[in-house]
Parts: C-alpha cells; sequence; structure tokens
C-alpha cells in the first residue's frame, strides 16, 4: 500500500471522523494509524486525565456525568480526529507543494538518467531526447518539451528583430519600379492566402 501523504490524510481523517460519529466500531489501531506520534500522545494523555477524573468525582447520572467533564473514550478519539484533522486542513497547500516538489524532483532524475545512458550508448541528442520522454511517460509524469532553453528563445527574438531591420532597409533602398513590384507581389500572395482560407 502506498505510503499516505498530507494530501491524502484530510480525507481519510474525514471519513474515520464519520465513523466515529455514526457509532461505528472502528479498532484502537485503525484510530492511530492516521495519527501522528504526538497526536496519539494527546490522546492518551486526555484520557489518562478522564480516568483520574472518574477516580475522584463518582457521577450516577448522565446529567452528572455531563456536570463533571467526564467524556467516554468515543469522544476522546472524535476530539483527537477533529483538531488532527484541522492540522491537516491548515497543512494541505504545503503538502501538495511538497508533492509537486517530488515529482519535479523525481521527473528530472529520470530524465536526465535515461537521456545520458542514451548518449553514452552513442545515440544522437534526439533520441536520447524520446528515450527520456518515453521513461518519463511510463512513470506516469510529465514529458519534457523540447522547446530551447530562455538563451534560445530570445536568440530567435534577435534574429528576427534583425531580419525585419534589413527588410526595412531593403524597402528603402528599392526604386519606384521595384517598390512597385514587391506591392504587387504581397498583394497576391495575400489574394492566395484568402483564397485557400475560403
Amino acid at each position: 500500500m502506498p505510503k499516505l501523504d498530507g494530501t491524502h490524510l484530510p480525507e481519510r481523517l474525514a471519513e474515520r471522523l464519520s465513523d466515529l460519529k455514526e457509532g461505528i466500531e472502528v479498532a484502537v489501531r485503525d484510530i492511530k494509524a492516521l495519527l501522528s506520534d504526538k497526536q496519539i500522545e494527546e490522546m492518551e494523555t486526555a484520557w489518562s486525565k478522564q480516568q483520574i477524573l472518574r477516580k475522584e468525582k463518582r457521577a450516577r447520572t448522565k446529567e452528572e456525568e455531563l456536570a463533571l467533564g467526564w467524556k467516554s473514550k468515543r469522544e476522546i478519539y472524535i476530539e483527537a480526529y477533529e483538531r488532527a484533522l484541522d492540522e491537516a486542513n491548515n497543512l494541505l497547500l504545503k503538502s501538495y507543494e511538497e508533492r509537486l516538489e517530488k515529482a519535479e524532483i523525481r521527473a528530472a532524475k529520470i530524465y536526465l538518467e535515461t537521456y545520458f545512458a542514451s548518449r553514452d550508448e552513442g545515440k544522437e541528442s534526439y533520441q536520447a531526447h524520446l528515450a527520456a520522454n518515453n521513461d518519463l511517460k511510463r512513470a506516469h509524469l510529465a514529458r519534457v518539451e523540447n522547446s530551447g532553453t530562455d538563451a534560445m528563445n530570445s536568440r530567435y527574438v534577435e534574429m528576427d528583430a534583425m531580419e525585419d531591420a534589413i527588410r526595412v532597409e531593403i524597402r528603402k533602398n528599392l526604386s519606384a519600379y521595384e517598390l512597385e513590384q514587391l506591392e504587387l507581389l504581397e498583394e497576391q500572395e495575400k489574394a492566395l492566402k484568402k483564397n485557400k482560407s475560403k
């Protein structure tokens, strides 16, 4: 059975709390299974205090028990579970962030191990990339897109800007006849695109 993490805990605690409130019999080991050591210790301390209270102050009726603060073991369990559920809900965002970080680390490890093992076998970089993505898919993790690095993307932007500047400069230096021919060519290309889209 996979280990529970903080993202599963609130749901499980809520289910167990519901069982306790409905009076369904729950084994003590099942009750303790979802609680931390500190929470179990607090629950056992609360029960010890109840036992001392019962020895010191006797009650004959239910009303007297309530007035003296007596609680059943089930009530102690319910209070412990309510506190545990509040704590788990408060830590839910942190648990999701930890889970995401672990998944990213695992994905990076799988990808890099496969990629470099493939490169060591003499495969090309694109083949190693594909093999690494296949291993990520087998592990039910997101693929790594080969969109290049930020440095490459910024380089492409710079190249496009330079090409545009060159086109503008060439257009300035064209004669009237050449400019007219270029405009006619551009109009024809627009018309062709329009016809294709229809």
